[in-house]
């Protein structure tokens, strides 16, 4: 199969399974007029978060790479009504539309926003002793490993920890690469198969978004 039998197989699924949604295809609209990047989640994935975050019972959820939002409304979706997503992102210019990308999905009260470098952000949660039951790991992946440090020190013992974008078309496996997203991506594992505090699997995914995969991890202690 081509990537063009995995895009059409994607949108096989999202017809029959997610109907069309005004706020998430107006957000990609907003996106797209920006001149954000084009790499947010395929609707199959944003609705896969989801659920995720629904099973995990979730009421307070970090994300790491807010983009233009378009997973953000996606995962403040799955929360009760007084639940909170903190979502960091490091561009202003994507913040702003974002911001308003989720305040159109009527998902505003639910929003805390921070603009900056995320690992400025993340030991500023530790200190107002934020904790998350579900956690989502979507931004420059040569901090993955640093990332997954901080997601262990802020999530609670039975969180869920999902990371998009670990196979990267199979290039994880060059060893010899320079490429510090992969590089990043291969420390990520190795930290990830040595942590005692995680149990930990990864998925390989073909689709609208190519081949690529996410891990997801249970925080098994503190």
């Amino acid at each position: 199969m081509t990537e063009k039998d995995w895009t059409a197989v994607d949108a096989y699924i999202i017809e029959k399974l997610s109907p069309p949604d005004a706020a998430l295809d107006g957000a990609l609209k907003r996106n797209r007029d920006a001149g954000l990047p084009s790499i947010d989640v395929s609707p199959a994935q944003g609705k896969l978060l989801h659920l995720l975050a629904r099973l995990a019972g979730a009421r307070r959820i970090l994300e790491i790479g807010t983009l233009g939002g378009y997973s953000t409304i996606w995962l403040a979706r799955a929360l009760p009504d007084d639940g909170k997503i903190v979502t960091l992102e490091y561009s202003p210019a994507h913040a702003a539309v974002a911001r308003e990308n989720i305040q159109a999905a009527g998902q505003g009260a639910k929003l805390d926003l921070r603009v900056g470098p995320a690992l400025e952000s993340l030991p500023l949660l530790e200190k107002e002793g934020a904790v998350f039951d579900f956690v989502f790991i979507d931004a420059d992946k040569r901090n993955n490993p640093d990332y997954l440090q901080w997601a262990l020190r802020l999530a609670r013992v039975g969180a869920a920890i999902v990371v998009d974008n670990v196979v990267r078309e199979g290039r994880v496996l060059d060893a010899a690469s320079d490429d510090l997203d992969i590089v990043g991506t291969r420390k990520f594992f190795d930290q990830a198969g040595a942590e005692k505090k995680l149990t930990a699997t990864a998925i390989q995914t073909v689709g609208a978004k190519g081949w690529d995969g996410f891990a997801i991890g249970l925080v098994e202690k503190a």
